[in-house]
């Protein structure tokens, strides 16, 4: 389980593709700072495993082909920022929202307009996710928590403030670039609820 926060901006050492699945070696210090092997990871917000530690510092993280097929991770290349975030630990703040680092569908930036203190960046929104994006909820793109601040059928847009574009990989997006979302996971089991429609199996006890 994530925040959203981005701890780390790390960068792309090497990805090394094989039949259908694939090696990312990131370079980084904060994040694997007491971090081991087996430890969760958020990359540009998909949760991955650390399989090794690196000396550089950095780690590596096996891609499998259904993290290839459904993120955006399979475009990284060499030089790449990517954002990071450990998995967060009970009793500590939660800044952004819940995020299980488990990517919804992949979105492409439309536009980038710089307002004069923010940044307006909008969104396409694959069919399958538009229910569960509303004005002012969370959703998280690339693993950064964000607020929606307007919605349209097909697209949504966020305030980027200049903190945010310069601490993640958000400031470095322009049109046409393919990005990670995970809706607010809330949404989902609450429209998963309503969707049963029978009375709940859990009684308190008199």
């Amino acid at each position: 389980m994530f925040t959203g926060i981005v701890e780390e901006l790390g960068t792309v050492a090497a990805v090394e593709r094989s039949a259908g699945a694939a090696v990312l070696t990131v370079a980084c210090s904060t994040v694997v700072a007491g971090a081991r092997v087996g430890d969760s990871i958020s990359v540009n917000g998909c949760c991955l495993t650390i399989t090794r530690l690196e000396s550089t510092p950095g780690f590596r993280c096996d891609l499998m082909g259904e993290t290839l097929s459904r993120t955006a991770l399979g475009a990284l290349a060499p030089g790449a920022p990517v954002n990071l975030e450990p998995a967060v630990r009970i009793g500590s703040r939660l800044g952004g929202h819940l995020v299980q680092g488990h990517v919804d569908g992949i979105g492409e930036v439309l536009a980038v307009e710089a307002r004069e203190q923010w940044t307006n960046m909008s969104v396409s929104l694959p069919a399958a996710l538009a229910p569960y994006v509303v004005e002012k909820g969370s959703i998280t793109i690339d693993g950064t928590s964000l607020t929606v601040t307007a919605t349209e059928q097909d697209a949504f847009s966020v305030g980027l403030i200049p903190h945010t574009l310069a601490v993640t990989v958000l400031g470095q997006r322009r049109v046409g670039d393919a990005v990670n979302l995970e809706v607010d996971i809330i949404a989902k089991y609450v429209e998963r609820l309503l969707r049963g429609g029978g009375a709940s199996v859990y009684r308190a006890e008199e």
